[in-house]
């Protein structure tokens, strides 16, 4: 069943790039809508700031408009708009540098519109809420420790719930890699939340 939705997306977005590549700008638009909710938490998830995430988002559907002509259908649109999402992104943390400013602002907005946290917070103990918040609040802090390379991963498999294939096809790199850079990741954000959940 799974297959029959993905080869109707893919078949969906090849038509809609097609008609993109022949300057219909609406097709364009229906695949900026189709990715946008996907990309963002793609991109919020290795930038941790909503600031960021929204301005790099568009220079991600500007560069995928202009290069748009150039697309050769070898990948899949969704493997080539990942790559160049995981990319620019990359680039960005490398020029912004290592050391990651996390607002809290930015944890607290996020979690309190996150639906499944709003679920687990509906109960009435205070105590949930504010062990929730911590536990958010410390899993933020871990992401943005491991290195840009171990966060993408996690991000692109944890989070997005992408294979290890689609997640090669989009690094550029084996699959093996994929899977020792998830178990060091997985290992790593363990250590980090240790403390607290001890």
């Amino acid at each position: 069943m799974n297959d029959i939705v993905q080869n109707s997306s893919a078949d969906e977005d090849r038509e809609l790039v097609e008609r993109s590549q022949n300057g219909d700008t609406r097709a364009f638009d229906s695949l900026v809508r189709k990715y946008t909710p996907k990309l963002y938490g793609l991109i919020y998830n290795m930038t941790g700031n909503r600031e960021d995430t929204a301005d790099l988002l568009q220079d991600v559907f500007a560069k995928a408009y202009r290069s748009i002509k150039r697309f050769m259908g070898k990948s899949s649109f969704y493997t080539w708009i990942y790559s160049i999402s995981v990319n620019m992104t990359l680039n960005f943390l490398k020029k912004r540098g290592r050391h990651v400013k996390l607002s809290m602002d930015d944890v607290d907005s996020g979690i309190q519109n996150d639906p499944d946290f709003i679920k687990l917070t509906t109960g009435p103990s205070p105590l949930k809420d504010v062990n929730l918040h911590e536990l958010q609040k410390r899993l933020n802090e871990a992401m943005m420790k491991l290195s840009e390379d171990h966060r993408t991963v996690v991000t692109l498999y944890d989070i997005q719930g992408l294979q290890h294939s689609e997640i090669s096809k989009i690094l550029g790199v084996s699959e093996g890699t994929v899977r020792s850079r998830l178990f060091y990741a997985h290992r790593q954000l363990q250590n980090f939340l240790d403390d607290f959940v001890k």
